[in-house]
């Protein structure tokens, strides 16, 4: 794998995807070589022993987390959101785009105050919109974050339902009236922040 060509993992949609890997002799260079092929999806190195040294050595070489197994699955989850969140500048537990409150810890997102219950799936494809937004998502860059590595991959025209359920569970809580999610024709989607007077008049119903 990694005498490959790794430019090809700096396609749309994959920078958010962790590489776990393991302690090994080649463990330094396999980083670097992520590095140097402009990879910028989090690293997280897993080993059996703490070695102080080692760890120094993998995270000056690019990795961004180091940990000794096995490591709680909640803890390993919040540990990958977290330098997700921290790549696209966002460092606290949440982010707020207008009346809409995102959250990065698995918890569903509020909306004007009111939560709103989105789908695994769902959720997912809200995150890579709201991580980024004020900025245009492929359908592409949504299919594969979502998909791209699962087994059974369904029709990208899934993407396009999927989109619109969750626009429309975020339409009906929104007392602003704002439509957050934009189709912008032939590019993707958007999650745009409503103008100030829009928030204003929410502010007074």
């Amino acid at each position: 794998f990694f005498r490959g060509e790794l430019g090809l993992l700096n396609r749309g949609g994959h920078e958010d995807r962790p590489f776990l890997l393991a302690d090994t002799p080649d463990l330094v260079d396999q980083i670097s070589a992520l590095r140097a092929a402009g990879c910028s999806n989090p690293v997280i190195v897993m080993r059996d022993f703490r070695n102080s040294r080692d760890t120094a050595a993998a995270l000056d070489a690019g990795a961004d987390e180091d940990l000794v197994i096995p490591p709680k699955g909640v803890e390993l989850r919040s540990r990958v959101n977290s330098i997700t969140r921290r790549s696209h500048g966002h460092a606290a537990e949440s982010v707020q785009v207008g009346e809409v409150t995102a959250f990065f810890d698995g918890r569903d997102p509020e909306v004007s105050g009111q939560i709103v219950k989105l789908s695994r799936r769902e959720h997912a494809i809200f995150q890579q919109l709201v991580l980024q937004a004020g900025k245009v998502v492929s359908k592409g860059a949504i299919y594969d974050a979502v998909y791209g590595m699962a087994e059974d991959q369904p029709f990208d025209k899934v993407i396009d339902v999927y989109i619109c359920k969750i626009r429309k569970k975020i339409d009906q809580a929104a007392l602003s009236g704002h439509h957050y999610i934009e189709t912008v024709h032939g590019r993707g989607y958007k999650f745009s922040t409503p103008a100030p007077e829009m928030m204003a008049q929410a502010g007074g119903m």
